[in-house]
């Protein structure tokens, strides 16, 4: 990104390449903003179906970070026809079209290349007003942090991949990825939330660091409240483990210090890559519990208050 030609200052611009957000946002008129963004990836399970949703669940959710609400998508397909034939890229679309429509948004077109491996994904655009933009800085000491899904997922569909997780695992872990971030945003609405991102790639403890890099606020976060996905660490012991969560837990050691009870399988969970996570909230502090009630209410049931902001240590995370 460093080397992108410099551009012009745009007023209308309110989240740019300036900041690692989870969207670009851009002012139409003083009650419109635009929410931008895209992404696809290749296959982490072996139905097709659940692979668009996966996928569809995923790009729909940095709308949801940032406040917005989507309003149209458009499909990004790569995909190998002559060798994988029709059916599975029609179960891929079929996935993600009923997400789309679960998100209330609408598909309007796309775009598809051959290619030697499925990849697939969307590109959406939301709206918010432009007063009432989430972004993934301005936590507050005192804030409580909430995560809305469990971690784990990197590990658990390295499993898949591999061959060694169980069904009912396999079920949960997808079933996890497929759930739409949208239920725990409309909770959200109306609470004095301070910072948003999704959990994604760079793991629980990346795009925590990333809600305090350059500020002048630091995070605890209670490891025994972490969800987490039930068998996640006996993969992790047996190095069923992406190379991406490897190198998440190098990136952030240098930032966050671990009690001493948690060892190296412990501290990778936290670092796992994840896909299509779950939210990742600073609230203020009184309001949490009520935030955590108001989600579950809603269906967001492995919503969880997992640490809080604090001004002892900023730019750092404890880990306790």
């Amino acid at each position: 990104m460093r080397q992108l030609p410099k551009q012009d200052a745009n007023e209308n611009v309110l989240v740019g390449l300036e900041t690692p957000d989870d969207a670009g946002v851009y002012k139409i008129s003083d009650e419109l903003a635009l929410i931008q963004t895209l992404d696809f990836f290749t296959p982490i399970v072996d139905d097709p179906y659940m692979y668009g949703q996966i996928a569809a669940a995923n790009s729909l959710s940095d709308v949801y970070a940032m406040g917005g609400i989507p309003v149209t998508a458009m499909n990004i397909v790569g995909y190998p026809i002559k060798k994988l034939g029709p059916e599975m890229l029609a179960e891929m679309m079929r996935g993600s079209a009923d997400k789309i429509k679960e998100a209330g948004a609408v598909l309007i077109g796309g775009h598809s290349i051959d290619n030697v491996e499925p990849i697939f994904g969307l590109s959406v655009t939301g709206n918010a007003h432009p007063n009432h933009i989430w972004t993934n800085t301005g936590a507050k000491p005192g804030d409580k942090i909430i995560i809305t899904k469990p971690i784990g997922v990197g590990i658990q569909t390295k499993g898949i991949k591999d061959g060694v997780l169980d069904e009912e695992k396999t079920k949960r872990v997808t079933e996890v990825m497929a759930f739409l971030n949208k239920y725990a945003a409309e909770a959200m609405k109306g609470y004095p939330v301070s910072a948003v991102t999704d959990v994604t790639g760079f793991g629980l403890l990346g795009h925590s660091l990333e809600m305090i890099t350059k500020t002048d606020v630091g995070l605890i976060i209670d490891s025994s409240k972490v969800p987490i996905l039930e068998g996640t660490k006996p993969l992790a012991i047996e190095n069923v483990v992406p190379a991406g969560s490897k190198e998440n837990l190098a990136w952030v050691q240098k930032h966050t210090t671990f009690a001493d009870h948690l060892d190296y399988h412990d501290q990778l969970i936290l670092a796992d890559s994840v896909t299509s996570g779950g939210l990742l909230i600073a609230v203020k502090g009184d309001s949490a519990e009520d935030l955590i009630e108001k989600m579950h209410s809603l269906g967001v049931k492995d919503a969880v208050i997992i640490g809080e902001v604090t001004d002892k240590h900023p730019n750092k995370i404890h880990v306790i």
